[in-house]
């Protein structure tokens, strides 16, 4: 064993900043950043940082829930050797089955501190070199003259791609995803409902959009998530590629997916699974041909450069959705490997995920 490899020191610290505007989705709103900052120290110093987004109105889980896990986990973890990460992993699920963002951020931590160990960039695991993303902007759900101004404010900072949250009401919905695709015609146009819709209500509502020539590039989440019968129906009968977000909040949904031909695409979110398990489900889905999206909750430049990293490693995404740093305000939003329109260029990260969180 390499005695420098053990942590020696942990902490944990609740963190949060202002938005520049509710983030509104079907099932609830973020009205701030409200995270969990999780830190390691190795014995040679070496420091590791991970982030837990929580997202009660997603996932269940709560930030007192999730500050009491991790102090736990910090006690348990000390005197561990990171090279164990694999091991660490697949503890870490077994203690906190019910508590992804705290195993995410853990294992954020530990990728971080085993890759600045090593001086080198998270992304160097997966790859030779970097591919650079291009993260969509979304538009929260909204009244329609909020909706035409955030499009045209992004659309003016150089954004081509768009994800409309919908699913609270079909008429609003369908006169906002108009609106955006009349101000941006050339933008990919992605939907995202978070449950809001039936199957039927989705298949009638990109029916009634295909009537007016608006063709989204893909649907996400359209049903409830133990709807799966429903979300094969939106996938055999719809020609808009449907996505898996809520429905595949596990490894094993994703190979339910995968398996059942359930979606033609999947959401990849550390939040819901951790890295590790991020890692086996865009690699299954990828050699099974399904498309993947990499996406984030409520989540600071810690946890969305760590996502940017996996997607420029592994160079398979199909749809990139890492735009809450957008959303933040102040000093924790600033990230050197994020520009204005959107795109991640990691190249410069000489070690770990590159991002030292504020003190």
């Amino acid at each position: 064993m390499n005695k420098q490899q053990l942590v020696v020191k942990t902490s944990v610290k609740f963190f949060q900043a202002p938005l520049f505007q509710p983030f509104r989705i079907a099932t609830g709103q973020h009205d701030h950043l409200e995270n969990i900052l999780f830190t390691i120290e190795l014995k040679d110093g070496t420091k590791g940082y991970g982030e837990a987004a929580v997202a009660t109105h997603i996932t269940g889980e709560t930030i007192d829930q999730t500050l009491k896990n991790l102090k736990s986990i910090a006690l348990w973890l000390k005197g561990k050797s990171i090279d164990d990460y694999l091991d660490i992993s697949v503890q870490l699920h077994e203690r906190l089955p019910h508590n992804q963002s705290a195993v995410a951020a853990v294992e954020m931590a530990i990728f971080d501190a085993l890759t600045r160990y090593l001086r080198i960039p998270l992304w160097r695991l997966w790859a030779s070199t970097p591919k650079r993303v291009r993260t969509d902007i979304t538009i929260v759900i909204a009244d329609l003259e909020e909706t035409k101004a955030k499009t045209k404010e992004f659309k003016a900072q150089g954004f081509r791609a768009f994800k409309i949250k919908i699913g609270r009401d079909m008429d609003m919905d369908f006169k906002r995803v108009e609106a955006v695709s009349n101000i941006a015609p050339r933008a990919q146009i992605i939907l995202d409902a978070n449950q809001g819709y039936s199957a039927r209500q989705t298949l009638q509502f990109l029916k009634s959009l295909n009537k007016i020539g608006i063709v989204p590039d893909l649907i996400e989440q359209p049903v409830p998530k133990t709807d799966w019968e429903g979300l094969k129906q939106v996938t055999r009968e719809s020609k808009v590629c449907v996505c898996a977000d809520e429905s595949a909040s596990s490894l094993s949904d994703a190979l339910r997916i995968i398996k059942e031909k359930a979606a033609g695409a999947i959401n990849v979110k550390l939040m819901k699974t951790g890295l590790v398990h991020a890692l086996e489900i865009s690699r299954f889905a990828h050699a099974a041909g399904v498309k993947l999206m990499i996406g984030g909750m409520m989540e600071s430049n810690l946890a969305m450069t760590t996502s940017a990293h996996l997607a420029a490693g592994l160079g398979c995404f199909d749809f990139i959705d890492l735009d809450t740093p957008f959303f933040i305000k102040g000093e924790v939003a600033r990230n050197p490997y994020l520009s204005t329109q959107g795109m991640y260029d990691l190249s410069k990260v000489k070690s770990g995920i590159g991002v030292v969180p504020l003190k």
